[in-house]
């Protein structure tokens, strides 16, 4: 969608449109000739920022609405600028957000949320605790992808700032996943909406938060939003905020040129640009690059089958040749070395050739010449990637195909834009497929949305009873310890099992001028979005 379409009908938005649109050429000069300085120097931190730009390597994420962004986390992220949750997380940890507090209610397997009295909606109405009901309502009817909405009960207002919400059963992640993600909606617009994805008119972008949407073009991957001055927690430091699509490659030389304030970039221009004064910020391992495995189609419904793909892959070659060193090789259990709720316990496969070897001559495949066989045909693979010069991609690819052929595996590799890709694997059209997901850093609960959810990310495995079982057991486990005990038991199944195999953990890096204090949010963005580009950042 372009909204140049349908600026006629958006009436009270016509200035803004119109300095968005020119802002957009602007943007559009910038990526492409590199005439136009979007950073000036650098203003002392009590003023306000005129306008900060975000470079963005994709760039389109979907119209930032709740229902209708992209499904990955930089499109949550376009949209948390222009909705709040009930609570919210910084650097540090939870902080509050449309909620002053909150409180667990044990004997009732409640939460409590006490409301601000000060927030308004961007189109002036006030906020109150009917909002928060008819979003928990909502979700209900129109499941949100982002929200298990089972596992909430009822909401009910105590008074007009006081909301309690009853849970379906014990349910350990709340916090993290439901008010630290679900955005609140305003009653009096979305109450007739019936088709939340279509819904992408001026009124959809009604939120409470720091930012208004001005103006998106699809085309271009261009967003640009306007402070909204009524914030509840004041005005935003900054006015505009602008997100352009500019290469990852092309990244360092828009910093460079006062193009942008802030871009992720290459690890080998690290160096580079903190020698010219920008600051660096080195994310954890919460995103893991994966290999998805079709496990309801022969012969990769065998485990075995499956386990020898594991042995057979060289996680440490990918991550020493494809990252240069700057990731980690993946577990099979999924959660990376250095979290917190990671099990030492976990089988690793350490890359073994003969091991993978045997585990396939074992199912009856017979190597003649440089593959197996069996029943007279070559033992052969389509293996996804995405092109271009994205990570996960043809150069992982390619590596894997080697690995695999080696041991006797053909891989076709299949070249594909990302979003072609993800629609394969959801339709369950393909072999293998080089993917990836963040949100590791988050709440452990995000085992749960990788192996059984229903997503395109998830490995959507519920063959293994007992793996089913912990996974939901966990979440209802509230004593920290028991929870990480069958944390480690489901990294174990899990590894046996391997519906799906993280081939690495990238070390991710972004630069910035310091215009603003950019940082990586405590266990991630909502539900664990490893992206520094916290809303609160450009507030205070």
């Amino acid at each position: 969608m372009y909204w140049g379409f349908c600026r006629s009908r958006w009436k009270g938005f016509g200035r803004l449109l119109a300095l968005g649109t020119v802002l957009s050429l602007l943007v559009f000069a910038v990526a492409g000739c590199g005439a136009e300085k979007a950073s000036q120097e650098a203003a002392p931190s009590s003023e306000r920022i005129a306008v900060y730009t975000v470079a963005d390597s994709t760039g389109d994420w979907g119209f930032p609405s709740p229902y209708a962004h992209y499904s990955r986390g930089p499109g949550y992220v376009r949209m948390s600028f222009i909705f709040d949750t009930l609570v919210w997380k910084d650097d540090k940890g939870y902080v509050s957000a449309l909620a002053e507090s909150w409180e667990y209610l044990k004997d009732e397997n409640a939460y409590i949320f006490k409301l601000r009295k000060d927030v308004t909606w961007h189109d002036g109405e006030k906020f109150t605790a009917r909002d928060v009901v008819f979003t928990f309502n909502y979700i209900k009817e129109h499941p949100y992808q982002w929200v298990d909405s089972s596992v909430v009960e009822k909401a009910e207002a105590v008074d007009d700032y006081t909301v309690k919400v009853y849970l379906s059963k014990p349910y350990a992640p709340f916090v993290d996943n439901v008010a630290c993600t679900l955005p609140i909606l305003p009653e009096h617009v979305w109450k007739d909406v019936q088709n939340p994805e279509q819904f992408q008119e001026e009124k959809a972008l009604i939120g409470t938060g720091p930012f208004k949407l001005v103006d998106y073009n699809k085309a271009q991957g261009t967003y640009l939003y306007e402070a909204y001055d009524d914030y509840y927690l004041g005005k935003p430091k900054v006015k505009q905020l602008k997100f352009v699509k500019v290469s990852e490659e092309m990244a360092a030389s828009a910093l460079k040129q006062k193009q942008v304030n802030a871009a992720s970039i290459p690890p080998e221009l690290v160096d580079e640009m903190k020698k010219e004064g920008f600051t660096i910020l080195e994310g954890a391992h919460d995103w893991n690059a994966k290999l998805m495995i079709n496990h309801k189609k022969p012969p990769l419904n065998d485990k075995r089958f499956r386990q020898a793909l594991a042995y057979a892959i060289d996680r440490e070659q990918i991550v020493s040749t494809c990252l240069r060193g700057h990731g980690l090789a993946g577990s099979p259990g999924l959660l990376p070395p250095d979290n917190p709720w990671f099990s030492p316990e976990t089988e690793q496969y350490p890359y073994n050739p003969a091991k993978a070897q045997e585990l396939l001559e074992s199912l009856g495949y017979v190597k003649k010449g440089s593959y197996y066989q069996k029943d007279g045909k070559v033992l052969e693979l389509e293996l996804l990637v995405a092109g271009g010069a994205g990570s996960p991609g043809e150069r992982e690819g390619e590596m894997i195909k080697q690995q695999l052929e080696k041991v006797g595996i053909k891989v076709n590799l299949r070249s594909l834009d990302s979003k072609t890709l993800d629609s394969l694997v959801n339709e369950w059209k393909f072999d293998l497929a080089l993917s990836g997901h963040g949100g590791l850093g988050g709440d452990p609960d995000t085992l749960s949305r990788s192996i059984i959810g229903q997503g395109f990310n998830s490995a959507r495995y519920t063959s293994n009873e007992t793996l089913v079982s912990l996974l939901k057991k966990q979440q209802q486990e509230m004593n920290k310890e028991e929870r990480k005990k069958l944390i480690a038991e489901i990294q174990k199944v899990y590894a046996e099992e391997v519906p799906a195999l993280t081939v690495y953990y990238p070390t991710w890096y972004w630069a910035h001028d310091g215009k603003v204090e950019l940082f990586y949010t405590w266990q991630g963005i909502a539900v664990g979005v490893p992206i520094p580009l916290n809303k609160l950042a450009f507030v205070k």
